[in-house]
């Protein structure tokens, strides 16, 4: 058998034609071997009707197995030549025969300095592809964070309206202004906190 794998003709027939001779082959023997003990059979069987015959099946047997390697050998070697000239003349595809699916090579050929060119342009646009996926995710993760301050300001906002609710049922017409004293009250507190403990440690130092 060819070991060139023809892989151009397999695309064509959807098959090797190394396949295709190896099956022809194997059916010739099966056909070769079936043939023989149907002749067999049809011998033992004549040689039933004689009585007096010195030939035994064993004999027979051993003709018959003779025969058919002898059949086999000239097969083989027949077979050989069929198989060169089927590979060679009818089975291949000339060299410059293109077929249908591939017609655009022949309207778009490449040298290899532009077929090296392309290969780099798309290893560019590749990269590029890369960095917007990453630029995107990015993105995608700062819009959740920002959801999730706006939920968070959101519930901010309602207790705020709902202190301002309580405010006004208990006679505070201004929640965020008494908010705002509140808190001015508060570091002012702190600061004159802060002078009494700065007075008490100069009065334990005196």
């Amino acid at each position: 058998m060819s070991v060139d794998p023809m892989t151009y003709e397999a695309q064509f027939f959807g098959f090797t034609p190394q396949t295709c001779m190896l099956r022809i082959y194997i059916a010739f023997q099966d056909y070769l071997f079936e043939v023989m003990q149907a002749v067999e059979q049809v011998i033992l069987k004549k040689l039933d009707g004689i009585s007096d015959s010195d030939i035994t099946p064993v004999q027979i047997r051993k003709c018959t197995e003779k025969f058919l390697s002898f059949m086999k050998g000239r097969f083989d070697n027949l077979f050989g030549r069929m198989e060169q000239l089927f590979l060679q003349l009818i089975l291949r595809i000339p060299p410059n025969i293109l077929l249908p699916e591939d017609k655009s090579q022949e309207m778009h050929s490449y040298s290899e300095e532009e077929f090296q060119l392309l290969q780099k342009e798309i290893e560019e646009l590749q990269k590029k592809y890369k960095t917007e996926l990453c630029a995107k995710q990015a993105l995608l993760a700062e819009l959740e964070e920002q959801k999730i301050v706006q939920a968070k300001l959101k519930q901010t906002l309602t207790l705020f309206d709902e202190l301002t609710n309580v405010g006004r049922d208990h006679g505070i017409s201004d929640f965020r202004e008494s908010l705002v004293s509140l808190v001015q009250n508060s570091r002012k507190l702190q600061n004159i906190r802060v002078v009494i403990e700065k007075e008490g440690e100069r009065l334990k130092t005196s």
